[in-house]
């Protein structure tokens, strides 16, 4: 299993290139046939295009690549933990990357000098890795999340004697019986607890989904310590017989819904700290002075912030409108899309970008903000 944050790092870190970088995301959920079939009409479509623009020989060898192995994706029937699927290729580089995911895409295809990763962006923080605990009144499973999909699981199981229906014993026999039984459910519980304070303590931001009986989930929840009973994002459905895939997948959209909560808060404490002065900034020019100084910890962009400006083919340096020397280095710039730029250039330092959908004091910014390392 590959590391998606590390591998978004690298593709980050690919210098522009004259040969063109093919990336294409496809959504792989797929309820019925017809939205296979949707996805298929969208990349022949998107190829054919791609085909008609200047590109040379090179990049046609590119388009035949993406083609076969997207049309193989396409057609297969059954990949539980893959929901979405990123591919790129061609570059100076020569790549061939294809990057399964247990998360959905929106179908996008884009031909540019470099890797195209704002789609990726939000799955490659540490803040998606997170465990489903499955518990009844005996047994417990382990499954770490990733955005890869279900990780390697653990299966926990403690003797609780079941309830027997042998006639003869008094009243005073069974409600002993009944107390130890209850008893024991209850230590076994508190070893599952205790086990997930140990496997969390090496990951602060993650976070618990919860599935299984509901009165066992009950008193399992009441039974975390404090801090950790705080990162329970949910509860989803669930039995024992189901696949680790399964729970995962339904997990997801629990851990999504959190992971936006948090972070419109957190872009919220971040638009405050900027208009005090403090260790953040919010709206282009801002972020591009704290970019510049390497001040940027958390970029945070609206998924549909798009603005053109400028780069300097020498330094790298990153401007707003149509500035055609660089006021670093005085060298030649050319025309970029700069949330593109900014993001891959925040990734590349050592931090993280979070898009999110949409967000009213964010997009009175300008629709970007960062946390920073330190006050300029």
């Amino acid at each position: 299993m590959y590391d998606l944050a590390e591998r978004v790092k690298e593709l980050a870190g690919i210098a522009p290139s004259e040969t063109p970088v093919v990336s294409v995301y496809l959504d792989t959920h797929w309820a019925d046939e017809q939205q296979r079939e949707r996805t298929r009409v969208f990349l022949k479509n998107q190829l054919a295009k791609a085909r008609d623009s200047a590109g040379g020989a090179r990049l046609a060898a590119d388009l035949d690549w993406i083609r076969r192995e997207a049309e193989t994706l396409i057609g297969r029937q059954h990949t539980p933990d893959v929901l979405g699927v990123a591919l790129f290729g061609g570059g100076s580089r020569g790549l061939r990357e294809i990057l399964p995911v247990a998360a959905s895409f929106e179908n996008a295809f884009m031909v540019a000098d470099t890797p195209f990763l704002r789609p990726l962006l939000g799955l490659a923080g540490e803040s998606l890795s997170a465990m489903v605990v499955f518990v009844d009144a005996k047994r417990a499973r382990l499954i770490p999340v990733t955005p890869q999909g279900a990780g390697e699981e653990i299966t926990l199981e403690h003797e609780v004697p079941g309830h027997h229906r042998q006639g003869g014993w008094s009243l005073l026999a069974q409600s002993r019986y009944q107390r130890r039984m209850v008893e024991q459910q209850s230590q076994h519980l508190e070893a599952v607890a205790e086990y997930l304070e140990s496997a969390m303590a090496g990951s602060p931001a993650g976070r618990v989904v919860l599935a299984g009986e509901v009165r066992a989930v009950a008193r399992f929840h009441d039974l975390l310590e404090p801090g950790l009973r705080a990162r329970v994002a949910g509860e989803v459905s669930g039995t024992w017989y189901e696949s680790g895939s399964e729970l995962v997948q339904r997990a997801m959209d629990v851990l999504q819904a959190s992971r936006q909560r948090e972070a419109r808060a957190s872009v919220d404490t971040t638009l405050t700290e900027a208009a005090k002065g403090g260790r953040a900034a919010a709206g282009l020019s801002s972020v591009l002075q704290a970019l510049s100084r390497g001040a940027v910890q958390r970029l945070y962009l609206l998924k549909t912030f798009r603005e053109y400006g400028r780069a300097c083919a020498t330094c790298g340096g990153l401007h707003a409108g149509d500035r055609l020397a660089c006021r670093f280095c005085g060298k030649a710039t050319r025309p970029v899309e700069l949330g593109e730029r900014i993001a891959e250039r925040v990734i590349r330092a050592g931090g993280t970008v979070e898009p999110l959908p949409e967000h009213a004091g964010l997009a009175d910014a300008g629709g970007i903000a960062a946390e920073l390392r330190y006050a300029l």
